[in-house]
């Protein structure tokens, strides 16, 4: 009879013998999603919190959406790294909530652009940090849908 060394190990279709295991969104390609995504969070947050701070009256609207910007990439990051089939699901709603912000601000900032004195991350879809706003959650539809764990068998 082989020892045992106390723990568990992932038996097919990702559980574990203490019950089902979570599946990593952030292994493979999801790394990548999960350091962009980190990234976003942090740059829009500081940026955001500034001009809130500093600048509000300039651009109340703008920065006001690139703060909303900042919590639904620092809420993506968080269920990337966290795992499993509830967080896939947040993340898979809040990827598809932040296309339709990307595609409802960048088409608000071409249609009228003089309710935007100021650049959001997400106006003319992201043109300012090189169309990855607009590509992001497009990426993150596709690898969460794909990262979804097998139903169960009885």
């Amino acid at each position: 009879m082989p020892e045992s060394t106390g723990t568990t190990r992932p038996a097919e279709g990702g559980a574990t013998e203490g019950g089902p295991a979570r599946r990593s969104l952030g292994s493979g390609p999801g790394r990548l999603l999960v350091a962009l995504y980190g990234i976003f969070t942090v740059a829009a947050a500081s940026r955001s919190l500034y001009q809130l701070l500093a600048q509000f009256d300039r651009a109340p609207l703008a920065y006001g959406l690139s703060a909303v910007s900042a919590v639904v990439y620092g809420f993506i990051t968080f269920s990337l790294v966290r795992g499993g089939e509830g967080a896939r699901r947040a993340a898979l709603a809040c990827c598809a909530l932040e296309l339709v912000g990307v595609l409802g601000v960048g088409t608000w900032t071409l249609l009228d652009p003089s309710a935007f004195p100021d650049a959001t991350v997400w106006s003319d879809y992201g043109m300012g940090y090189l169309f990855i706003p607009v590509a992001l959650p497009v990426t993150g539809l596709m690898w969460l849908r794909r990262a979804r764990t097998e139903a169960p068998t009885a």
